[in-house]
């Protein structure tokens, strides 16, 4: 049986991170505040003996307050804007947070794309929110919400072309494959610094189950270790150095991004996200069902 001082302290450890989620969630940061309430009240009363990750475990909980509380305030059609507007997302709990946390609030979230969040339908915004920002599978989010993988997997792409359309409406893709063809040569060539020209300083990448268990799977044959989410310029500009040597630049959805595809079959996809001629986003696609979602246009 696990003392309750013991529970109180791992909760504390996880506040940090259910509040990020919970704000990301709801754009209100009474609201999060009352979700990670919610969430302690209910590890109180819950037998967590047999729980193995209890900061999985809470960052499921609340992801499940917050979506109530989202359908909620939709049924009551209730306009969600910050109740107090005493912090945006941009400082919410900075200091507090942990490496990943840091990294999640330096993935340009603010004002702007909460109001685009705000657009979305409540589950596609849990998993747009819980995958894209906070890089959990989607074998995990689908439990949340019920629904099969491959559905949950359609959710967060349909919310992620509207907020990429909301933040670069008058992108010039042009412009974005000359981006994709510097950062690939950079990385062939070994030039660290065009890597770090072409990275925004705090850029994120973010890679799935099956990038990370391909990458372990080919390392001896140089390629990069990865982890879930990889936070600034050169650390990302160090899993590219000297590599991408048979990538290509292909669009993925109508964007411009790169990919492994030997025999034109694409096999692992770079999709990523701009600002001007600065890259700020990274996401590795490795599994075969999400690649097969998407539309993937080889430009040989």
């Amino acid at each position: 049986m696990r003392d309750d001082d013991w529970l109180a302290q791992r909760f504390e450890e996880n506040r940090p991170r259910m509040r990020a989620v919970a704000y990301r969630m709801l754009g209100s940061s009474a609201e999060a505040d009352d979700a990670v309430q919610e969430a302690w009240l209910r590890l109180s009363r819950a037998d967590t003996d047999d729980v193995q990750n209890l900061g999985g475990w809470l960052t499921t909980v609340v992801s499940r307050v917050a979506l109530d509380m989202l359908r909620s305030r939709t049924s009551r059609r209730e306009d969600p804007l910050d109740d107090d507007g005493e912090r945006d997302s941009a400082t919410v709990d900075a200091a507090a947070l942990d490496p990943e946390g840091e990294a999640v609030l330096a993935d340009a979230v603010g004002p702007a794309l909460l109001v685009v969040l705000d657009s979305l339908a409540p589950a596609e915004r849990l998993a747009f929110v819980l995958h894209d920002l906070f890089a959990m599978p989607f074998d995990e989010i689908a439990v949340i919400l019920e629904r099969t993988p491959v559905a949950t997997r359609q959710l967060a792409s349909r919310a992620r072309r509207r907020v990429q359309g909301a933040r670069a409406p008058s992108v010039d893709p042009a412009r974005q494959r000359l981006v994709v063809d510097a950062f690939l040569a950079a990385s062939r060539n070994g030039q660290f610094e065009d890597l770090l020209a072409l990275l925004d300083p705090d850029v994120v990448l973010r890679a799935d189950e099956a990038s990370i268990e391909n990458a372990r799977i080919g390392r001896a044959q140089g390629a990069p270790d990865l982890v879930r989410l990889l936070h600034g310029s050169e650390a990302v500009a160090r899993v590219f150095h000297g590599r991408a040597a048979h990538a290509e630049t292909v669009l993925v959805d109508g964007v411009p991004a790169a990919a492994w595809a030997p025999g034109g079959q694409a096999r692992a996809l770079f999709r990523l996200t701009f600002d001007g001629d600065r890259i700020t986003a990274i996401d590795m696609v490795g599994d075969p069902d999400e690649i097969a979602q998407l539309d993937v246009t080889l430009l040989r």
